[in-house]
């Protein structure tokens, strides 16, 4: 009798276990459909993914609507020194800082349109900061320099934009590669077709292409500079211009 109670209790072990390891899956509702179905099948997939979302959302709104925010207002006080100096024509201060300045935190150097591009690159300031950067090395001679720095900078404001163009155009044509230069400014005057940039950089298409010997391509843009901007500065000297690529080129 020992031994039936005992393989008894053995049996009854052995289901037990069996009936622990071997659990059946909650059925799913046949019933569901769509997004239920879906997320019934993968709820663990939906929580992870859910859970990455929102930390997701909460890295953009920090970043967004706290860290931009403080780094626009501190690249902002910090421009205003150089923008200072640029005005006066320090370009090589404006560009490198340095010099001590004084501001609510007391006296300490400032922060040169380099070092606020590098710091605060992120920010509109610090775009701007790429262009200042750009013409000051364009004004000091240091035409590598400026092109790197311009072509750093994205500007939504017609004219700086189309300026800053034309500048690496400058930069191109004091460095002898006459191609480039015809390229951007012609792409400078076509930037924003308005009377002040569109002309000048026009003019400046024109004298390249006399420099390179192509009076034909030269008249076209002397030509629509007559026809198209009548009343811009450049107008004026036009007839002359159209006069002497004639000449030059027995056209």
């Amino acid at each position: 009798m020992a031994d039936l109670k005992d393989e008894t209790s053995v049996d009854n072990t052995e289901n037990v276990a069996s009936e622990t390891v071997e659990q059946p899956r909650k059925s799913i509702d046949p019933n569901l459909d769509g997004l239920q179905l879906f997320y019934e099948n993968n709820k663990k997939l939906v929580q992870y993914v859910g859970g990455g979302l929102i930390v997701i959302i909460g890295i953009f709104c920090f970043f967004k609507f706290y860290y931009l925010p403080e780094q626009e207002t501190e690249a902002s006080n910090e421009i205003f020194w150089a923008e200072e100096f640029f005005a006066k024509d320090s370009f090589n201060l404006a560009l490198k800082g340095g010099n001590m300045v004084f501001s609510s935190e007391g006296q300490k150097p400032m922060k040169g349109f380099e070092q606020i591009a590098e710091e605060y690159g992120m920010t509109k300031t610090g775009n701007l900061a790429n262009y200042y950067a750009g013409i000051c090395y364009l004004r000091t001679g240091k035409f590598e320099q400026a092109i790197e720095c311009l072509g750093k900078f994205n500007g939504k404001d017609e004219i700086i934009s189309s300026i800053a163009i034309g500048a690496i155009g400058d930069a191109h044509m004091e460095l002898n590669h006459s191609a480039d230069a015809i390229k951007y400014y012609l792409k400078a005057a076509e930037n924003s077709n308005n009377t002040f940039t569109t002309p000048l950089y026009l003019k400046k298409a024109g004298l390249a292409y006399e420099l390179s010997g192509n009076f034909a391509e030269a008249l076209k843009v002397y030509e629509r500079i007559q026809k198209e901007h009548q009343k811009s500065q450049e107008a004026v000297e036009m007839d002359k211009a159209i006069a002497r690529v004639k000449a030059l080129g027995n056209l």
